[in-house]
């Protein structure tokens, strides 16, 4: 084999000196440790997925003007929320309603059991159609905690209730609720 001899005496006889080499480091155990870290932070960010849930919203095009849509009173609960954890609900219109404001409480005990027996009315008199199910509208206040109306999203969610809507409140429900002491 041939060598390749890089530093020569060139003929004097001097002193033999060591060549100062810069100190190395070896990166390879680095470079793994850094692709294990990226995979492993790739992996659960793609397991754990955020907790929402859907919303569906109206097309801005859509064909039907909800205004003009005659929905039997009988199929339309209005839910009113009030402060510290109070709510009323009425079916039908406000000015003529089918069954009078009711205050009632969260949780299944208090609006899920009222929902639920609405239901079961319209699916008594409706039948099984979707599209002729239970519409309900929900009013909160300026004085409604968003936990509630989260729970009340909740509740639409456990009961099954496919037509729902966040609405504003008029000033006569907001004068209902103020002379229930819920307001």
């Amino acid at each position: 084999m041939a060598e390749l001899n890089t530093g020569g005496d060139g003929g004097k006889g001097g002193k033999v000196r060591s060549k100062k080499s810069n100190p190395g480091v070896d990166l390879t155990a680095m470079v793994d440790l850094a692709f294990l870290l990226i995979t492993f932070f790739m992996l659960t960010t793609s397991l754990s997925k955020p907790q929402s849930m859907n919303l569906a919203m109206p097309d801005k095009d859509s064909p039907k003007d909800p205004t003009t849509m005659n929905t039997p009173d009988d199929r339309s609960m209005t839910i009113l929320m009030g402060k510290d954890n109070t709510i009323q609900w009425y079916l039908g219109l406000f000015d003529e309603p089918l069954v009078a404001p009711t205050k009632t409480t969260y949780g299944k005990d208090g609006i899920r059991q009222a929902i639920l027996q609405r239901q079961a009315a319209v699916k008594a008199v409706y039948g099984d159609d979707k599209e002729k199910g239970l519409i309900v509208i929900i009013k909160p206040t300026d004085k409604t905690h968003y936990k509630n109306l989260v729970d009340i999203l909740d509740e639409m969610a456990i009961t099954n209730v496919q037509l729902y809507a966040i609405g504003d409140i008029s000033k006569p429900e907001i004068e209902l609720l103020e002379k229930d002491g819920m307001y």
